[in-house]
């Protein structure tokens, strides 16, 4: 039997949308609900890690924090899908560029998520599981992007434990391999939808080159935020 609330959630059945919007940041979460939905209802507040739900263009929509990290975000994903009805999450944050296609600002979406995560072993599989997002959301997604000309690029993200990387060598390796950008939680999400027969999607706005050193500021980034915010809402609309 299902119990609410869980350890993380103090929410009831129905608090939450079918489709989430997960940023890393609690107050990106109080931000988006307030600027983006009408008649946002704050449905958590555990921990500080903020969900609330309201409506956008007509359709309810949530939107909850993730925190940082795979085990974090590895935590909310299972128990909003598992226990309280959540059908899609899409997950909106940043990323640092490692393709030298690649520019600031731009977007990019993670068709797979390689990882050097262990996350994968908690599935006990006789080989090596590739975590990818759900079809029907990147195609939706990617059908929103060219609806209102966003620069976007889908490919393989490189989901990493590690922020403050003490091999330098590393991200050349993971770039030979067609790596688009490094963030820190598509992979534990999708591989969480993926056992549990459920829908997911990265949409990462650009923050930084880790190749070329190009970065934008901090109005920058809230500004092109906000264009990644919009395609995951009407991503979220077409669900």
């Amino acid at each position: 039997m299902k119990q609410y609330p869980t350890a993380h959630i103090n929410a009831e059945p129905g608090d939450f949308a079918p489709t989430v919007l997960m940023p890393g940041d609690p107050l990106r979460s109080k931000f988006i609900a307030e600027n983006y939905l009408t008649d946002p209802k704050l449905v958590n507040n555990v921990r500080g890690v903020q969900g609330y739900t309201g409506t956008y263009q007509g359709k309810r929509v949530s939107v909850m924090a993730s925190g940082m990290g795979m085990p974090s975000i590895g935590i909310y994903s299972h128990e909003l899908f598992s226990v309280f009805g959540v059908e899609n999450i899409i997950r909106v944050g940043s990323a640092g560029a490692l393709s030298t296609d690649i520019h600031v600002r731009d977007i990019v979406i993670g068709m797979g998520a390689s990882t050097d995560s262990g996350f994968a072993a908690n599935f006990n599989l006789p080989g090596t599981f590739a975590p990818i997002c759900s079809y029907s959301l990147l195609e939706k997604c990617v059908a929103c992007a060219k609806d209102v000309q966003a620069t976007y690029h889908v490919g393989n993200l490189l989901s990493s434990d590690i922020f403050y990387r003490d091999d330098e060598t590393a991200n050349a390796r993971w770039s030979k391999m067609g790596i688009m950008a490094v963030e820190m939680e598509s992979a534990a999400l999708y591989m969480n939808a993926a056992r549990l027969r459920k829908n997911a999607l990265c949409i990462c706005t650009v923050s930084d080159h880790i190749v070329t050193g190009e970065e934008i500021s901090a109005e920058e980034r809230q500004t092109s935020f906000g264009e990644m915010i919009q395609l995951a809402l009407e991503t979220a609309i077409r669900v």
